[in-house]
């Protein structure tokens, strides 16, 4: 705490000292004099125009001695104070002090060096100036005849240039430098026209003119041949351009060429689809190019060659398929492009040819050949999408459009403005569209032969049901379960009947749910994702199977006879329970399930749930009622025929109750059970007629099957 004291103690000294000097010198804070006007007052201490004398007389004649003493001692202790700042402030500034000395001796040294050096050099200057002058002088008269023979000699290159020319291109063709002679000659074609009325002029033009026609020949089969690498047939383009062949017809040559390479790689593509056409897609586009082009009037010559058709090969998967697709049609179209842009549109932007409009005419017909080849692709890729009937595993089929959505990418990505990732987007949604049709169909076969299970079951109630779908609660869609005996109660039929159908929707959600997985890259797209996931899986999935299941359901009261009909009446009243539970939750717990996994927006036009459950709920209402009404029927029919038959007027007085009215009180109980199997809660006890004295239980459906719960008023 005392070395901190004396340490702050030491820093306020230096600041008072610091501050007597500035107030000395008359600097302010930042080391600088006031602006200020100077003081002209000669009694003024620490003004410029200080007067001792006069200060002195002055304080003689207004202090007394005892202030003029005390004025004394302090001016000597303000005199002390500054000379021992004055040595501090030297003492601790010694060695700056010192280095400035040293840089100013130094400083002279150089300077004096420097002068020297430029003593020197402006005498360099003056003798320089001096010898230029004199050279001047001397060749003033000659400058003129030096400038005049100056320009014979390059007029006498450019004619030496000129009559070797024809040598030159000679030279060059032998050598094949096909680059270096069309620039020779174009170097020299302007002069030569220009000259052409003088006769020796008129002859070099004439072997110029034949020596690049064969030139022109050469490069042109050299074309037409394509068997060279890109970068030479870019360089025949660009020296064909240079020697103003026709772009046009040059486009139609290169296209043509590129055409029956990829027209090879859709041919092969075409016989890996089955069953194998009779007539080709690719044969019919080139008969029916073929044609145009013929009645157009273009020369013959310039359409494709016909390829002949390769021979069936063993059909392939989806995945497989698309993969040749793209690795060989679509990356040759690709690189087709890039070559076609680099020599026609590109290139052609630059320099003399910028001029001719060459880029859009080779954009337009880029276009057309792109659009022709893509839209016999996109025909194979439907047609073996087609052949993708089985609803399986959707694996293979997605990952199939993936690759073909992705690789079509690199199409728009070189040509923007064209259609063909448009195009193959729509196959992708149409692909998508048909897998769920497929799954809906599968759906209601599924349900369908669910139904005809439950019937067996109900006709035959005691006998084992090998391979009953209905029992197995969740084989796939298309094989039965495995063998197992089928259940004997309504509520055991219920039950597994109700886990069967949700547990294949569920199973066709997940498989449709790879159709938007995060890896898929159609999957994110706004034109696919949101119509996809509300009208293609919830819409035309979903609710049309809920619907499905509720028409088929009221088909059967629709389909009743005098008899009332060829359905058990068991399985009327089965089905009325099961579109009750339809209404109550599982038409929400699936809508809910479906917006869960697909994320669905509600900005599109979709069924509520409210109208579903109506629906159901009317299924079950109907269903019921007709099962009264069958029910119904049978007992009247049977009491009706057995009034009919007796004879009442010699008949025996009764005694007992006749066998038919136990029987229509046995089947009164029996349907009794029925219905509270499925629908009761709670127990109670129904009885028979008195005669027969015995006592029928109905069982609680709540005991026995606790999610059937009565919500529902029988």
């Amino acid at each position: 705490m005392d070395d901190e004291g004396s340490v702050s103690e030491e820093c306020g000294r230096r600041r008072k000292v610091h501050g007597m000097l500035k107030l000395f010198y008359g600097l302010n804070e930042e080391g600088k004099a006031p602006e200020q006007p100077q003081s002209l007052d000669p009694c003024d201490i620490n003004g410029p125009h200080f007067d001792p004398e006069l200060y002195l007389n002055k304080l003689r004649r207004e202090c007394s001695l005892a202030e003029l003493m005390d004025h004394e001692t302090c001016m000597v202790k303000q005199i002390r104070s500054l000379d021992s700042d004055m040595q501090t402030l030297v003492y601790e500034n010694y060695n700056k002090f010192i280095s400035a000395t040293d840089t100013i001796r130094k400083m002279k040294n150089d300077f004096k060096k420097m002068e020297d050096e430029m003593d020197c050099l402006s005498a360099n200057m003056a003798a320089i100036t001096d010898f230029s002058a004199s050279i001047s002088g001397t060749l003033q008269d000659q400058h003129a005849q030096i400038t005049k023979l100056s320009g014979v000699h390059t007029l006498l290159r450019k004619l030496q240039f000129l009559f070797e020319l024809p040598a030159r291109l000679n030279k060059c063709l032998e050598l094949q430098a096909y680059a270096q002679a069309v620039s020779s000659h174009r170097r020299a074609r302007c002069v030569l026209q220009q000259y052409s009325h003088l006769p020796s002029f008129k002859g070099i033009q004439d072997d110029c003119n034949s020596i690049i026609e064969k030139l022109a020949q050469e490069l042109r089969q050299k074309f037409r041949d394509g068997g060279t690498s890109a970068k030479d047939l870019s360089e025949c383009v660009e020296l064909l351009l240079q020697l103003d062949e026709p772009a046009e017809e040059l486009c139609d040559k290169f296209l043509s060429h590129a055409r029956s390479r990829l027209e090879l790689d859709l041919q092969g593509l075409e016989a890996e689809i089955k069953p194998y056409p009779k007539t080709s897609v690719v044969k019919e586009a080139a008969t029916r190019r073929t044609l145009s082009t013929a009645v157009a009037g273009s020369p013959s010559d310039n359409s494709p060659k016909m390829l002949s058709l390769p021979s069936p090969t063993p059909n392939t998967d989806i995945l497989e398929f698309i993969d040749r697709g793209c690795n060989e049609f679509v990356s040759s179209l690709c690189l087709v492009i890039t070559s076609y842009q680099e020599l026609f549109i590109n290139h052609a932007q630059t320099g003399e040819l910028a001029s001719k409009n060459i880029p859009q005419m080779a954009n337009g017909k880029l276009q057309a050949f792109v659009d022709d080849l893509a839209t016999c692709y996109f025909l194979l890729v439907e047609r073996r999408i087609q052949e993708e009937k089985g609803v399986g595993d959707n694996s293979l089929l997605v990952r199939a459009l993936d690759r073909f959505h992705r690789r079509l990418q690199a199409v728009a990505k070189l040509l923007p403005g064209s259609n063909v990732p448009n195009q193959g987007t729509e196959i992708v949604i149409r692909a998508a569209t048909e897998r769920v049709k497929q799954y809906l169909t599968a759906l209601q076969s599924f349900y369908m032969d669910s139904l005809t299970d439950v019937r067996q079951a109900l006709a035959t109630p005691r006998i084992s049901v090998a391979g009953a779908s209905v029992a197995g609660g969740g084989a796939h869609l298309g094989g039965p379960a495995s063998g197992r005996d089928a259940p004997n109660s309504l509520p055991e039929l219920l039950s597994s009947l109700s886990a069967s159908i949700l547990n294949q929707i569920k199973s066709v959600l997940a498989s449709v749910h790879l159709f938007t997985a995060k890896d898929i890259t159609f999957s994110n797209k706004p034109y696919f994702k949101g119509e996809f996931c509300s009208q293609g899986v919830r819409e035309n999935l979903v609710v049309n199977f809920i619907r499905f299941v509720c028409q088929s359901s009221r088909q059967f009261c629709e389909s009743a006879g005098d008899k009332g009909g060829s359905s058990p009446p068991a399985l009327l009243l089965l089905l009325s329970r099961l579109c009750l539970d339809f209404e109550t939750s599982t038409i929400s717990y699936i809508l809910t399930l479906t917006d869960e996994q697909f994320l669905v927006q509600h900005q599109n036009p979709i069924t509520p749930v409210t109208t579903l459950c109506g629906e159901a709920r009317e299924a079950a209402q109907k269903l019921l009622n007709h099962y009264v009404k069958v029910q119904g029927l049978i007992i009247s029919q049977m009491l009706r025929k057995s009034v009919e038959t007796r004879d009442w007027v010699n008949t025996i007085e009764p005694r007992n109750v006749r066998a038919v009215m136990k029987r229509v009180v046995e089947d009164t109980t029996s349907i009794d059970v029925q219905v509270g199997l499925l629908y009761e809660e709670g127990v109670r006890k129904a009885h028979s007629s008195d005669s027969s004295k015995r006592t029928f239980s109905v069982y609680s459906s709540s005991r026995q099957q606790p999610r059937y719960a009565a919500s529902y008023t029988p």
